[in-house]
């Protein structure tokens, strides 16, 4: 979950799990606490690495990319406005299949800003593996200060440059056309949609995909966006030393003794808490990220900092370099976009963030190819299938309605998160982890169907302690009823 749950090369670097706030994302209120109204919490105090400027310089690929030019007299099947890892992913299968394709982009080249981590096994699937730069065979998770659990389950570091090169590789092999430059506007017709451009020029296809990210404005709903938020600071840094071992990832480190002699700060923690998520590359080199899994409204970014001083601080870690750092937001749960509309999505827009973790980049690699076939099953036709009942196939391909109700209970397990204080964090993610390994990975990879998460729901109750089981007795009743409540609208629309 949280950053370990993100969409996550050493150096140059920077990372589900989860999709990072370069975004102007409306945030009206954050958590305010007692240690944002103290002075004796100045800078200087928390200084150390808040203080250092990150070393690595954004890098871009070099490629000669096709540039969209007048010879295609602007016309495409398809237009997808964002290189990031989902319209990249999706240019390069859908243009598989003949379908004439362009993307839009300020800066197509440049190399993903994010650090992204995946289970092994999810990227093997894909045929993606070799994009991974760094992996540990096992995780482990810091219930508290006595009780540590080992996750038999390979874990790895997505290397951002290899995985772009791949894919952009495929989308110039497969004559996709690359504009750089940024989309304003996007306007409909029947059968058609025109996406005017900041430098003049005017695009036209049968469809148009949003990947452009959470501020997307291209993108409807039909419900108010009540989201929860992960909030995150990371840094990949040169240190002294650190106390992880080298062949163990830490997904979750729950421990707050760091906070002994830091009772505002404990206060808070307690009622809304942080982990560490932490990548140990060598005895000196790591990324270390401070995560709220979710709250809302959201944790303020420097009540986040603040406790990640306090922790490295009490584990004895010296930051002396930061090669990169990385302030991460990601919206969590809440409604789907209208189903359908003339403007696909995919990405973080879409929906397809894991609304208990903040997982993304693995499930949106899975899910393009989905969508590519279906948009070639239209548009890859002498039928040339366009307007309403395009949309229709391409949007259901994506959300049919087994995975409508999926995401409703995932939903409903960020509901009920929201709810848990560290305690209940703690005692949470303990009879989670005592699951059988076939429902917590698939939980935590969307892999399961409903009747599958009804049964982890019974084992869960089942393995959990007895303060736990009144947490869920006590604070489940009204997420329960709102998700019941939205299953049957889902199966009655």
């Amino acid at each position: 979950m949280g950053t370990s749950f993100m969409l996550f090369s050493p150096p140059p670097l920077l990372k589900p799990h989860q999709v990072p706030l370069t975004t102007p994302f409306p945030l009206p209120q954050t958590h305010h606490t007692a240690s944002r109204n103290k002075r004796v919490h100045s800078t200087s105090k928390f200084g150390n690495f808040l203080d250092f400027k990150p070393e690595n310089k954004p890098e871009s690929l070099d490629f000669d990319l096709p540039w969209c030019h007048p010879s295609d007299r602007n016309r495409f099947d398809v237009i997808i406005i964002g290189a990031g890892p989902a319209g990249t992913r999706l240019a390069e299968q859908v243009s598989l299949y003949g379908v004439k394709v362009c993307c839009v982009d300020p800066d197509p080249l440049s190399v993903w800003p994010n650090n992204y981590g995946v289970w092994r096994d999810e990227f093997e699937s894909l045929g993606l593996e070799d994009c991974l730069d760094k992996t540990w065979p096992m995780a482990c998770v810091y219930v508290d200060d006595g009780k540590t659990k080992y996750l038999d389950r390979c874990y790895g570091r997505v290397g951002r440059r290899k995985l772009k090169e791949r894919l952009v590789q495929g989308c110039v092999s497969n004559g996709v056309r690359f504009h750089k430059a940024k989309v304003w506007q996007v306007q409909h017709q029947e059968f058609e949609s025109k996406v005017l451009c900041d430098d003049g020029v005017e695009l036209k296809g049968s469809l148009v995909v949003d990947a452009s990210g959470f501020a997307s404005n291209f993108v409807a709903y039909d419900k108010v966006r009540h989201h929860g938020f992960q909030i995150a600071h990371g840094v990949l840094a040169e240190v002294d030393d650190h106390p992880f071992d080298l062949d163990k990832m830490v997904l979750m480190d729950w421990r707050d003794s760091h906070l002994g002699n830091e009772p505002y700060l404990r206060a808070s923690n307690s009622r809304f808490p942080t982990f560490l998520y932490a990548m140990p590359f060598s005895s000196n080199l790591i990324f270390l990220e401070e995560t709220s899994l979710v709250s809302r409204p959201v944790l303020s970014y420097m009540e986040v900092k603040r406790r990640m001083v306090a922790r490295l601080r009490h584990l004895g870690i010296r930051v002396k370099r930061v090669l990169e750092d990385e302030k991460c937001l990601i919206p969590m749960g809440g409604p789907l976009p209208r189903i359908p509309q003339e403007v696909m999505a995919i990405g973080g827009t879409s929906g397809v963030v894991h609304p208990s973790t903040g997982y993304m980049v693995a499930r949106t690699m899975a899910v393009a190819p989905v969508v590519a076939f279906a948009i070639t099953q239209c548009l890859g036709s002498t039928r040339m299938i366009r307007g309403k009942q395009l949309h229709d196939k391409v949007w259901n391909s994506m959300w049919p309605i087994e995975n409508r109700l999926v995401r409703e209970f995932y939903s409903f397990g960020m509901e009920t998160l929201l709810k848990l204080d560290l305690n209940g964090s703690r005692s949470f993610f303990d009879a989670f982890f005592n699951l059988k390994p076939y429902y917590w990975q698939g939980f935590l990879s969307s892999r399961l169907t409903l009747n599958e998460l009804l049964w982890l729901s019974i084992s869960l109750f089942g393995h959990a302690s007895n303060p736990s089981r009144f947490d869920i007795v006590t604070k489940c009743p009204v997420p329960m009823a709102k998700m019941v409540g939205n299953i049957a609208l889902e199966y009655i629309g």
